[in-house]
């Protein structure tokens, strides 16, 4: 059966990558993952964002990609190490920081995709989850950290899963007997989506067999992260069911029903 997060929802898919930086946005000095890079992508119509969290030293479960600050604020500390209101002030001229569950309240017409990036994330993300499980994705490239998070949601009351993504070790497993054309029906049980690049250094991911062997089993796979339109269109054409993307806004228009 269909999870509700893929209902009611254009396909193909446009997940927006960490929200929406457009060029002024940029100028402006506006952030990923932030409260005004997500009200961007809402406003292109994205119907789905991805985005990744991590835990604060005060156990805040916040949208933040990296596992330190040294990327966005020259600050080598990590996350884990840094105050939730210090985080805040931080983001307070780049576009707002969210924690999970201020992205939900702020979004509730959005899908999230949501990227568990640290093992400290798994037991407080259940609650935060309990009454939006219709609405979310949880993955992680680790396949342990995602179905303790799975768990951790079912825990703490939902009377639904969220929908989910295999992690690294699912792919690595599908991509193997999909080339061996052996069943993939243990490794996909309960899997709702593939989110993979097209190719990793010298290895060819996305495969046609790949793709027979998702979509025989009801699994939907996502390409990322796609800016060019070209290879949007080509990638939806070889059967892709969506694509990620820095460029929500040129991804909409370029797959868009003409």
């Amino acid at each position: 059966m269909t999870h509700p997060y893929f209902t009611k929802t254009r396909h193909p898919r446009v997940l927006a990558h960490r929200g929406l930086v457009t060029a002024e946005g940029e100028d402006s000095g506006i952030w990923e993952n932030t409260a005004a890079a997500f009200a961007a992508a809402h406003a292109a119509g994205a119907e789905y964002i991805e985005t990744d969290c991590q835990v604060t030293a005060d156990g805040d479960v916040v949208l933040f990609h990296d596992a330190n600050l040294v990327r966005l604020a020259d600050d080598r500390r990590g996350v884990h190490e840094v105050r939730t209101r210090e985080l805040r002030a931080l983001f307070a001229d780049h576009g707002g920081l969210l924690t999970v569950a201020e992205a939900l309240s702020s979004f509730p017409e959005v899908r999230f995709n949501i990227d568990v990036k640290t093992a400290a994330a798994v037991d407080p993300i259940g609650p935060i989850l309990v009454e939006d499980t219709h609405r979310v994705l949880l993955t992680s490239f680790s396949d342990r950290n995602r179905r303790a998070a799975l768990a951790s949601v079912l825990r703490a009351g939902a009377a639904l899963r969220p929908a989910t993504s295999g992690g690294s070790a699912t792919i690595a497993s599908l991509r193997a007997l999909s080339a061996l054309h052996l069943s993939p029906a243990r490794i996909l049980r309960d899997i709702d989506a593939l989110q993979i690049p097209e190719r990793h250094r010298a290895l060819q991911v996305l495969t046609p067999a790949l793709l027979r062997a998702a979509h025989r089993h009801g699994v939907e796979v996502h390409v990322w992260t796609v800016n060019e339109p070209e290879d949007m269109r080509r990638l939806i054409a070889l059967g892709a069911d969506g694509i990620v993307s820095d460029r929500a806004d040129l991804a909409l228009r370029t797959l868009s029903p003409r």
